[in-house]
């Protein structure tokens, strides 16, 4: 997702707002079901991207889908980015506090893509296999593509292991092209 350098600032001000005041995790709580919610929903994407729809009548919708939902902080946050006109970046703002959360609390971002969901132990091994590697806490996000045929995609920050089964047939089938048995003139 794209975040832009106002996106980023709001973010951060929010962070050190519920850090000052001690309620990060219930701001971090919040700002995933705000973000989760405008993502999911593609109506409330454009009414808040809306020029038509007043901001006063925005702010009432915000309160009725999050209200008792989400915390004090929180909510005056949203009110002011409303009364800012940003209320259409709120979804882009709620992925940049979360990311500036994960970056604040030293959390490494972890994908896996599969073939076929996880299980619990499976999950729990690659969390600590991870964990060990990275040195810090880790966030798994999981992926399943069908393509895959088998095995996995692991990508932790920059670094990457492929096992899966796809990969090992096109191998096989660079291999097979490069025929060393017939002599080129």
């Amino acid at each position: 997702m794209r975040e832009t350098r106002v996106s980023y600032r709001y973010a951060k001000s929010l962070l050190d707002l519920a850090i000052e005041k001690g309620q990060l995790e219930q701001v971090r709580e919040d700002m995933q079901l705000v973000r989760d919610t405008v993502h999911e929903n593609r109506d409330l994407q454009l009414l808040l991207k809306s020029p038509v729809v007043k901001t006063d009548k925005k702010q009432d919708i915000l309160k009725a889908i999050f209200g008792g939902k989400i915390g004090v902080i929180t909510t005056e946050f949203i009110d002011i980015i409303t009364r800012k006109r940003r209320e259409g970046e709120l979804e882009i703002i709620a992925e940049a506090f979360l990311t500036q959360y994960r970056k604040n609390k030293n959390i490494v971002t972890a994908s896996i893509t599969t073939a076929a969901p996880l299980d619990d132990m499976l999950r729990k091994q690659v969390l600590e296999l991870v964990r060990k590697t990275a040195g810090t806490e880790v966030e798994l996000a999981e992926k399943v593509d069908d393509s895959l045929i088998g095995g996995f995609v692991l990508r932790v920050g920059d670094r990457q292991v492929d096992t899966s089964m796809i990969r090992q047939i096109r191998m096989l089938e660079r291999s097979f092209s490069e025929n060393p048995f017939i002599k080129e003139f």
